[in-house]
Order: structure tokens, then sequence, then C-alpha cells
């Protein structure tokens, strides 16, 4: 099943607000059964996360984290099975600088069968870390 780029589009916005509410039994339904979640090596939550609860597993490893308040998309360039996210992360600390990334989502059967973050620049993110484990 081919999506078009307005399926994919709306897709990965649903996505980022099943997500953004924790409605992890329907991002599960999103997913495939094969669906892995890549964050580099560097980053304090390197690794992969598979399986229709790996996108679960990842976020609650990065919100253990940091204090994200805000996951801002600013564009969404899609092709024939892939889109990419340019996005903003911002913190609950005003002061924190927010974290400039795009994440590459394919997809297969009209779900979404891995996603792969890139960093502008991670210092930011550890940063955020940092701060989060100074005020625990």
């Amino acid at each position: 099943m081919t999506m078009t780029p307005e399926e994919i589009t709306a897709f990965v916005d649903r996505l980022y607000a099943t997500t953004g509410v924790g409605n992890w039994e329907a991002a599960a339904e999103m997913l495939t059964d094969d669906f892995v979640a890549h964050e580099a090596d560097g980053l304090p939550m390197a690794g992969k996360f598979r399986g229709k609860n790996g996108l679960k597993d990842l976020y609650g490893k990065v919100m253990g984290m940091v204090d994200v308040v805000a996951l801002e998309r600013s564009a969404l360039p899609v092709s024939e099975d892939c889109a990419i996210a340019v996005l903003t992360m911002r913190f609950a600390d005003p002061e924190l600088q927010p974290v400039e990334l795009c994440e590459m989502f394919r997809f297969r059967d009209g779900k979404c069968c891995e996603i792969k973050p890139y960093y502008f620049d991670p210092a930011p993110f550890l940063a955020a870390c940092e701060a989060k484990k100074a005020a625990a």
C-alpha cells in the first residue's frame, strides 16, 4: 500500500500527537511489527528500539533524561516511502538552548517501519540531560 504525500504528512502529525499525549496503544497500531528507531552512538539513549513498543521505550528513556515541553515541526519533505521531519525540541527551562534535529520516517504497508533521528548538534540535548540531573 503506497501512501500519498498528504497521507504521509497526516500520518507523521498523527503519530507525534498520539505519542505526545502518551496514547501508546494507538501509537503501536501505527508501527510495523519489525519497527526500529535508531539513536546514534554518543547520545545517552543510543541504541535500537524495536517492535511495536520500541517507540514507547525510546520516549520513556528520553523523557526520563530531559524535560521536553514542545516538539515543533517546521518542515516535512516527503518521498514515496519516507519523510523527514525538521524539528525544534524545547525544554521546560527556557534558559536551555533548543535542540535542532531531523527525524527520518520510513513507511511500509501504511505503517511506520523505521525512525532515524539526526541531531544537528547534540550538545544542547546533552546540556539538557545534565541540567535535569543537577536539578534532581
